[in-house]
C-alpha cells in the first residue's frame, strides 16, 4: 500500500521507506457460512462479526497510538472509537458503515501521523448492512426423508434478535427457540407429536429496527413424500 499524508515535526532525518513506519489496514468478516473473508467493502447481513487490524509495518522504536473511528454514513461524527491496534465489532443496524484507524507514531521529536489526509486519498472500509425480512412456512414434514424435516425460518436477512413458540391447539407450548437457524423437529418431551395443525409465535428485530409478531398455523404432515408431492400410502 503506498505512504500517504506522512507528517513529520521537529529533527526529523530523511528516511528510506522501510525505516518509516506504516500502517496497511486490513478488515475480516465472518460470512453466514462461518468462513472468514478480507475486504475493505464488504457488504452483508445482520449480525456481522468483523475484524479490524491496523497493521503497522517498520515500527521499530517509535510508539504508536491509535484511533479507530465508526461512522454510520449521513451522521456527523463517529458512533463508536476504539483505541486498540486491533479491534472487533458486531455490526446489527441496516446502512453503510465507514470504518477509518488514525495511527501516530512518536520517537522524541519525530512524530508521524496518518489521519485525515491519508484516508481521503485512500479511502474508508465501507461496510453495507442489508435490510431486514423475516418469513416463516405453514408446513413442514418431520419423516425422516431428509427434506423439510425440521420446521424453521423460510426466509430470513439481518436478523438480530429472535425467539419462536410452538404451540399446540389448547395452547401448550411444545417447544421454543432463540435464533433463525434454530427450529422445531415435530417432538415434544423427546417423542414425535401427532399430525395435525400446530401454531408458531416469533417475536423479532431486524437490523433496520423493524419489529416482527408473527402468529401463524403450522401443518405437520408426516405422510407427505417431498419428491412426488403426495402422502405416502
Amino acid at each position: 500500500m503506498a505512504i500517504f499524508a506522512i507528517m513529520l515535526y521537529a529533527n526529523t532525518l530523511a528516511f528510506s521507506q522501510d525505516e518509516v513506519p506504516v500502517i496497511e489496514p486490513v478488515a475480516r468478516f465472518i460470512n453466514s457460512n462461518g468462513e472468514e473473508e478480507e475486504s475493505n467493502n464488504y457488504s452483508g447481513d445482520a449480525p456481522l462479526v468483523a475484524h479490524f487490524m491496523a497493521n503497522p509495518k517498520n515500527q521499530g522504536d517509535y510508539t504508536a497510538h491509535y484511533e479507530w473511528r465508526f461512522t454510520r454514513e449521513g451522521e456527523a461524527g463517529p458512533f463508536l472509537i476504539r483505541y486498540d491496534e486491533d479491534t472487533e465489532y458486531t455490526f446489527k443496524n441496516a446502512g453503510t458503515h465507514t470504518v477509518v484507524c488514525y495511527a501516530i507514531f512518536t520517537k522524541g521529536n519525530d512524530r508521524i501521523e496518518y489521519t485525515d489526509e491519508y484516508w481521503k486519498d485512500s479511502g474508508p472500509i465501507r461496510v453495507t448492512i442489508s435490510e431486514s425480512s423475516l418469513e416463516m412456512p405453514n408446513a413442514f414434514s418431520p419423516n425422516g426423508d431428509g427434506y423439510n424435516d425440521v420446521y424453521k425460518a423460510k426466509k430470513y436477512k439481518s436478523i438480530v434478535e429472535f425467539h419462536a413458540y410452538i404451540f399446540n391447539r389448547w395452547g401448550q407450548k411444545l417447544y421454543e427457540w432463540d435464533s433463525p437457524e434454530g427450529g422445531w423437529d415435530g417432538t415434544f418431551n423427546g417423542k414425535d407429536v401427532k399430525q395435525g395443525t400446530y401454531f408458531v409465535l416469533v417475536k423479532a428485530t431486524g437490523s433496520d429496527g423493524r419489529k416482527y409478531n408473527i402468529r401463524r398455523d403450522v401443518n405437520l404432515l408426516r405422510g407427505f413424500v417431498e419428491n412426488s408431492g403426495t402422502p405416502e400410502n
